[in-house]
């Protein structure tokens, strides 16, 4: 039997010291056929220079950065495996991580399977093992600093994580990739949204060990578009009952989010967020009609697997105590309003 056809795509921006190490693992790996296509969203260091030459890989080269998003739909679209692969440009996937991710991926009923993600320096530790996703559409690394042992068992996960996930090409093509409007982040939590509507399966698997160089950060850019793209995602993937029956919880956490922001001085970003989807509301309006024809599972169902408390290990917001428990209660009430049928 031949081994699967996987195309993995790499993103490459700014110094991308791992590139490298990141590409030489990908090409190691065993029992599959790899095509590594790197996109040069622009490299500022020797990386691009490094790879492009090494067998098997192909570099893309835009006339812009287009964001982790379109930068993933470029790869894509010059994919020849029967599998995409998209892997971080500063993780180390093991010798079989592609190989049992994809195997898994052949299963009925599932759409996309993710890594063990590894902290690179601690691989004994979690960076994640699949994102909890909370009703208001924030997500964050599950399990992250946690040991490996505590995530030893294969599960189904609410939301996958980018770092390293393979999905099927017809299937990507199918829900044409990430939306370029997102530009960076939150676009794997929209299409892990996207791909349970359909009634498929995210599958973490634990012993395909990726060691990912994670540095947390937090900048004005990306307050404001993990921001923009949760509510982006909020306003085009859930069901109109379900954003009736949730509008007091999601106005709560607007804000609590708006008061975050002023205390931590990015509230201009967040103001900037709400007038982007105003300008551009011709779009999320489309958008929304677009994911409402293409789903087969209603939000009851897809509930099942959201969260009413947030946990993020990274950030220690003003008042998350007092919001879990408000959050949680309004949670555990509407949950069951939700349509199931």
């Amino acid at each position: 039997m031949a081994p699967p056809r996987i195309t993995v795509v790499m993103l490459a921006y700014g110094p991308e010291p791992y590139l490298v190490d990141a590409a030489r693992a990908v090409l190691d790996s065993t029992d599959v056929t790899i095509e590594l296509i790197v996109v040069d969203n622009g490299c500022t260091g020797d990386g691009i220079d490094a790879v492009k030459n090494l067998p098997g890989v192909r570099v893309l080269s835009p006339e812009h950065n287009t964001g982790y998003a379109g930068g993933c739909d470029v790869g894509a679209a010059e994919a020849t495996g029967d599998w995409l692969a998209f892997v971080n440009s500063d993780a180390i996937v093991a010798p079989d991580a592609l190989a049992k991710i994809t195997e898994v991926a052949t299963e009925d009923d599932v759409g996309a399977v993710m890594a063990s993600i590894r902290l690179a320096d601690r691989p004994e530790l979690i960076n994640t093992a699949g994102n909890p996703l909370h009703f208001a559409g924030l997500s964050w690394a599950g399990g992250n600093g946690e040991p490996a042992t505590a995530h030893a068992h294969r599960r189904s996960v609410a939301s996958l994580s980018g770092c390293c996930f393979v999905i099927d090409r017809h299937l990507w093509r199918e829900l044409d990739g990430f939306a370029p409007e997102y530009f960076a982040y939150h676009e794997d939590t929209e299409l892990s949204v996207r791909l349970r509507q359909r009634g498929l399966r995210l599958e973490y698997v634990p012993d395909a060990v990726v060691r990912h160089h994670y540095e947390f950060s937090r900048n004005a850019l990306k307050l404001y578009l993990v921001e923009r793209n949760r509510l982006v995602t909020l306003l085009t993937t859930y069901q109109t009952r379900t954003l009736a029956v949730l509008a007091p919880a999601l106005l709560l956490t607007e804000a609590a989010m708006l008061a975050n922001a002023v205390t931590d001085g990015w509230a201009r970003h967040k103001i900037r967020g709400w007038r982007w989807l105003w300008q551009h509301r011709g779009w999320v309006r489309s958008r929304r009609r677009q994911l409402q024809a293409e789903r087969r599972v209603p939000d009851g169902v897809i509930a099942d697997l959201m969260t009413g408390h947030l946990h993020p290990t990274d950030v220690s917001a003003t008042g998350l105590r007092a919001f879990n428990m408000l959050a949680g209660a309004y949670w555990a009430l509407a949950k069951p309003l939700l349509k199931r049928h």
